[in-house]
């Protein structure tokens, strides 16, 4: 059988999304179709509704999201029907050149559902970051399923879906900030918020939040920032001089940029101690260029890294972190400035857009 449930389609560039008919197709073998609960509204869909990933229109929007498995495929192990799930989009293939290696955090080859969501004409969708879930219902391989701790809100679990996990594992997984460090985390939205929690989680004793926005800095206090800096107007090797006064003078043994731009990056760069390392979580414009002189990423030493997925492992990560929330030790539910309904996903953007949330969440079916 299949289901008709109400979604979001981008259907062209920057062009507003619109509710339509989505129809859900039967499991294959090792598919599970999901009642989602709770699904963010993350930038990635943003990018998505632009253009910027790809020009693969119609797309299917929404991917941050949790939810309890309704049905599964004939050949389904990894989950059963009524588990609590968190989705992901590193669901590990265990075969390709990475996973071989014992480094399955950079799968080359993860698993999506066998069978594409259509519109009722039959035109196929490409579901964002393979799950497509600001709709009651979505299809997804069994291994995009997480199963967490079922005591926990799906609106603030689901969040680890992407950018939470993002910034959080930026800040361990990737940065490996260790105790007594030092860490500064440029741009304070959902990403750069949660890249201030992992730092926290790891023991940093010195945590700067670095924005150009003052509304934000509250944000970053509640996860943890120590120090919070406005670095409006200021040039980036300013930005860089305020890092090191603010950490003895020698720069972070950490700093995260999750904006992504050259003059962050540039912050970042310099703004670091003598082998500290840089951590890229932010997703650059593809025309973007960085240039440094070789002698400095010599004489610096240390490294400079990009975190994707905050380096996750989602079987591994998300459970982990579920129990933290339920623990009262990561204040997952901060992330949720607001939940609205599925029709609101075009204001949403908006919202996200004016730098006024830090996550909208909307909740579908048991989660309404």
């Amino acid at each position: 059988m299949s289901w008709n449930v109400t979604g979001v389609v981008a259907r062209a560039a920057k062009e507003p999304t619109e509710l339509t008919t989505i129809v859900v197709p039967d499991p294959g073998p090792n598919d599970v179709i999901v009642d989602v609960q709770a699904c963010g509204v993350c930038h990635t869909d943003f990018a998505y509704r632009q253009g910027d990933i790809h020009d693969g229109f119609p797309f299917l929007l929404g991917h941050e999201a949790a939810g309890v498995v309704a049905e599964i495929g004939e050949d389904v192990t990894h989950v059963e029907k009524g588990d609590f799930v968190v989705l992901n989009w590193r669901a590990v293939c265990g075969q390709c050149r990475a996973c071989r290696k014992g480094e399955p955090k950079y799968c080359f080859d993860t698993h999506n559902a066998s069978k594409q969501m259509e519109l009722e004409d039959g035109t196929k969708l490409e579901a964002a970051l393979g799950i497509g879930a600001f709709q009651e219902k979505t299809i997804v391989h069994e291994k995009q399923c997480t199963k967490v701790n079922p005591d926990a809100a799906p609106e603030a679990v689901g969040l680890l879906g992407c950018g939470v996990m993002a910034g959080i594992g930026a800040s361990i997984n990737t940065g490996e900030v260790k105790r007594g460090e030092t860490v500064a985390v440029i741009g304070l939205g959902g990403v750069g918020c949660a890249a201030v929690a992992g730092a926290k989680l790891a023991g940093a004793t010195t945590i700067i939040a670095l924005d150009i926005d003052e509304r934000k800095f509250d944000w970053a206090k509640t996860f943890g920032a120590t120090h919070t800096v406005n670095t409006k107007g200021l040039e980036p090797q300013e930005v860089a001089e305020k890092i090191r006064e603010l950490t003895g003078g020698f720069g972070a043994d950490v700093v995260v940029d999750a904006v992504a731009r050259p003059e962050t990056l540039e912050s970042a760069f310099f703004g670091r101690d003598l082998a500290g390392r840089v951590v890229l979580v932010g997703v650059p414009n593809p025309t973007d260029t960085f240039e440094v002189p070789m002698i400095e990423i010599f004489g610096r030493g240390g490294a400079t890294k990009s975190s994707w997925y905050g380096d996750c492992l989602p079987e591994r990560d998300f459970p982990y972190l579920t129990d933290l929330f339920l623990q009262g030790r990561l204040p997952l539910d901060e992330f949720v400035t607001e939940t609205i309904a599925g029709d609101a996903i075009e204001a949403a953007f908006e919202k996200m857009g004016r730098g006024e949330v830090l996550r909208s969440v909307a909740l579908y079916g048991d989660g309404a």
